[in-house]
């Protein structure tokens, strides 16, 4: 999964949390803090009206006592109060008669993260104003409508943004003086698809004045930051957890906000930490169980990385089986990676992929003693999830278990190619790196528990699919880049940078261009299954997208925090540590 670095002790969930406040890079608000009330603060106030009991003395005046309110409110507090807050939130979805007030709305939703409690009223609105007629001067307005229904599967023509140009198809110059009109089109355009030049020339047209608006210092806050983080990662790209933490600090700044979408905002994404970080503390201590039993030294401690990635795509509370079912299942993965990738020899790799093959408790004595007490787990694992699930649910473990055997094959061709010696081409390298880059594998197990949401056709789709190829090339391209900049470990595979140099003797600025074009081509092909997907199969939809999404996260930056870790933990803090005040 991406260069390896030397094992340490495993670090559970408490040790990640403890040692972030010597971490500098805060790529989320540092102004998200827990409310300094952890204790409820005393007040004494004078009265002359009664007599004071605690003294005895009837003329002193009394010490009455005022106890602020707790920001810890109880559980059933909280939800209750979310409850009457997310009615309110339902009148305005449904008596609101502007189209305008509703896109807006149902835009703030979004991103202030809340959009998972209103699924099917935001669904129904933007149905509804997909099929209305839409007259707008404004770019804004006419760039909002175009992301929000794209971002929804729901097709809209470039050909919207033609009233913004002039004669020579052009955009007209009194927009360029206009920043808020220029992200909303920034944004709006990079939903683009294959063969869409008028949405490219928007990209680059939008991009340059909103950069130079940025070099002269002539946007004013909130919209400076939401133009910078725009120009590094485009809204729909960016990690909607961590995004929504930007966003509470901005909403309430904006020319006509609504103050209980704040409110709900804030409340629900408390109650789902509380959750997360249970949630946290049950994987942590799985993970030192599993590491205590197996005793592999070299693995990569990763149990708090891989529940963010499953996070990162799912979410919301109903969603916890599911979680931690991905969770674990990248774990056991990331187990079997280190072990072909940076311990195993070729004859121990050969023996564990056998028994992976076989699947069964007689194939033990085929694997290398020192990893039977991990396969043996692995087993036990799979057969927990499988007891985990409702009936109708356990094909959905039946093909991951036949990812993870696929896996398993691909990871022994990777070290086949390194014992003899082979220099793969570039497509060679892509073909088989896409294929151990797990995006299958992590398609199917974030369908796992998901019920009816998730069909045999959506996973018999998946197994040919061009979206998921096109995420296992992002994955893996965007692993190569970040992977090639951190340096090459000894046992790491060629990477696709590598040969792509090699092969067109090239120096690393050029193929990191062209990777990263390749991953523009693939990141259009997913937008494409926005559309094909909405449908028929809208559960796989969503977590294609999402999937990107995770990837946008883990490697920012031409970073692989999944694998250098520390640059999360500020992040860690941000969602599952620190409360949103209220």
């Amino acid at each position: 999964m991406g260069t390896q670095t030397a094992a340490p002790r495993p670090m559970f969930f408490a040790a990640h949390v403890g040692v972030v406040s010597t971490v500098k890079i805060s790529p989320c608000p540092s102004t998200i803090r827990p409310n300094r009330s952890r204790a409820c603060r005393v007040r004494a106030a004078e009265s002359l009206s009664r007599p004071s009991i605690a003294s005895g003395d009837p003329n002193a005046p009394e010490k009455l006592f005022y106890f602020e309110p707790s920001v810890w409110r109880s559980d059933e507090w909280k939800r209750h109060k979310a409850d009457k807050l997310k009615e309110n939130v339902r009148k305005l979805l449904w008596t609101s008669n502007d189209v305008v007030a509703k896109m807006n709305l149902v835009d703030a939703i979004q991103r202030l993260g809340i959009g998972h409690l209103f699924e099917d009223e935001i669904s129904c609105i933007l149905s509804d104003i997909q099929k209305s007629e839409f007259t707008s001067s404004s770019l804004h307005e006419v760039a909002l409508r175009f992301r929000l229904l794209r971002e929804h599967g729901l097709w809209v023509s470039p050909d919207v943004f033609n009233k913004f140009k002039a004669d020579d198809g052009k955009f007209i110059d009194e927009i360029a003086n206009e920043p808020r009109d220029l992200l909303s089109l920034y944004n709006a355009a990079d939903l683009l698809v294959h063969d869409e030049p008028e949405l490219e020339e928007a990209i680059s047209f939008s991009r340059y004045h909103l950069k130079t608006m940025m070099q002269h210092n002539n946007l004013k806050q909130p919209l400076f930051d939401q133009v910078s983080r725009a120009l590094h990662l485009p809204l729909p790209r960016t990690y909607k957890r961590v995004e929504t933490l930007h966003y509470f600090l901005e909403y309430g700044q904006e020319e006509g906000h609504i103050p209980i979408l704040l409110d709900l905002a804030k409340l629900d994404f408390n109650i789902l930490q509380r959750v997360h970080f249970k949630e946290l503390k049950a994987i942590s201590e799985w993970w030192k169980d599993l590491y205590k039993y197996i005793g592999l030294t070299y693995i990569r401690d990763r149990a708090v990385e891989s529940y963010i990635w499953s996070h990162t795509i799912l979410f919301g509370e109903g969603l916890a089986l599911t979680r931690m079912i991905c969770a674990k299942i990248i774990i056991l993965l990331v187990i079997m990676d280190d072990t072909y990738d940076a311990h195993a020899t070729i004859e121990e790799s050969r023996k564990l992929n056998e028994a992976i093959q076989r699947w069964d408790e007689s194939a033990i004595p085929l694997v290398p003693e020192y990893l039977k007490k991990f396969y043996i787990k692995l087993l036990n694992n799979f057969k927990e999830i499988e007891d985990q699930v409702m009936d109708n649910e356990k094909y959905q473990v039946a093909y991951a278990k036949k990812e993870f055997q696929k896996l398993s094959h691909y990871y022994l061709q990777e070290a086949e190619w390194l014992h003899q010696n082979h220099k793969p081409s570039f497509q060679e390298q892509v073909d088989l790196s896409t294929k151990t880059s797990t995006a299958h594998l992590m398609f199917v197990s974030t369908t796992i528990g998901l019920g009816d949401a998730v069909t045999k056709e959506a996973l018999e789709w998946a197994e040919s699919s061009t979206a998921i190829v096109a995420v296992g090339k992002i994955m893996r391209f965007m692993n190569d880049i970040a992977a090639f900049k951190h340096g090459k470990n000894k046992g790491d595979v060629t990477s696709t940078m590598e040969c792509y140099m090699n092969e067109h003797k090239v120096t690393s600025d050029v193929a990191f261009m062209k990777l990263s074009s390749l991953i523009e081509h693939e990141y259009r092909t997913i937008n494409q299954a926005r559309f094909d997907l909405h449908k028929s199969l809208p559960a796989a939809q969503r977590v294609v997208i999402l999937a990107v999404v995770s990837l946008m996260f883990f490697y920012d930056n031409r970073k692989d925090v999944y694998t250098l870790c520390s640059d999360l933990q500020e992040t860690i803090r941000s969602l599952y540590v620190e409360h949103a005040p209220m």
